[in-house]
């Protein structure tokens, strides 16, 4: 499976927090199911450009946490038990990201164009051909 981390170097968050962070997004949207076997640690550090052991301390955490269950020689896999982001959860999770965003842009002068044209070209890199525009009324003009 193909995980679209984003790593940021500058935001204060150690690499393996920004890690274990977004792969509990994944599990709890249902992206990763249960079972569901994560990138090996070699393929995860060589598509992030990171030291492996970054890796390996993320998948450690994350098994202590009893989010992901490590089967030696196989690789790491979705606990069986983990629980999924009820609606309610994934939109306060995206508020804040969005609200975060919305600091940042007004701070910096952004327009309104100028960051949805952005969130859209984001959005379609990452969903790719699943990419849908929202609705016409939930666009603000």
């Amino acid at each position: 499976m193909l995980l679209h981390l984003q790593i940021d170097p500058r935001s204060g968050l150690p690499v393996y927090r920004q890690m274990m962070d977004q792969i509990r997004y994944y599990i709890a949207s249902g992206t990763l199911g249960p079972g569901d076997q994560l990138p090996s640690v070699r393929e995860l550090a060589q598509a992030l450009s990171i030291n492996p052991t970054t890796v390996v301390k993320a998948y450690t955490e994350l098994q202590h946490a009893q989010v992901l269950e490590i089967r030696h020689g196989k690789g790491a896999f979705v606990n069986q038990s983990t629980p999924r982001f009820s609606e309610s959860d994934k939109e306060k999770a995206l508020r804040r990201l969005a609200r975060q965003l919305a600091v940042e842009a007004a701070q910096m002068g952004a327009s309104w164009e100028f960051v949805q044209g952005l969130v859209e070209e984001e959005w379609t890199e990452v969903a790719g051909a699943d990419f849908q525009s929202p609705p016409q009324e939930l666009r603000k003009s």
